[in-house]
């Protein structure tokens, strides 16, 4: 849910100065309803890319933080319960 909501509030905060490109399916769509000039495509894409990968590092070196991280068992993936990737390890805690 805080990965949607972080979404939406950029599409408010940022959609009328960018047209809101946060992904390259965003951007591809407005290229192809000829809305966005095909010469700004392939730079656009190439940050979008770039921005992915820093923000997947990131998010890595956070949540390798805590002891017994594995990469392996759901990293970045939501759920709720028991679909949490984190259920078992948070219960065995408290």
């Amino acid at each position: 849910m805080a990965f949607g909501l972080s979404v939406l509030t950029l599409a408010y905060a940022i959609g009328h100065i960018s047209g809101c490109h946060l992904n390259p399916a965003v951007t591809v769509g407005l290229w192809v309803s000829g809305r966005f000039d095909s010469r700004d495509v392939p730079m656009y894409l190439i940050a979008q890319v770039l921005g992915a990968v820093a923000a997947g590092g990131v998010l890595f070196l956070i949540a390798s933080g805590p002891p017994g991280f594995d990469v392996t068992a759901g990293f970045a993936s939501n759920g709720y319960g028991a679909h949490s990737p984190a259920a078992i390890r948070c219960w065995r805690r408290w």
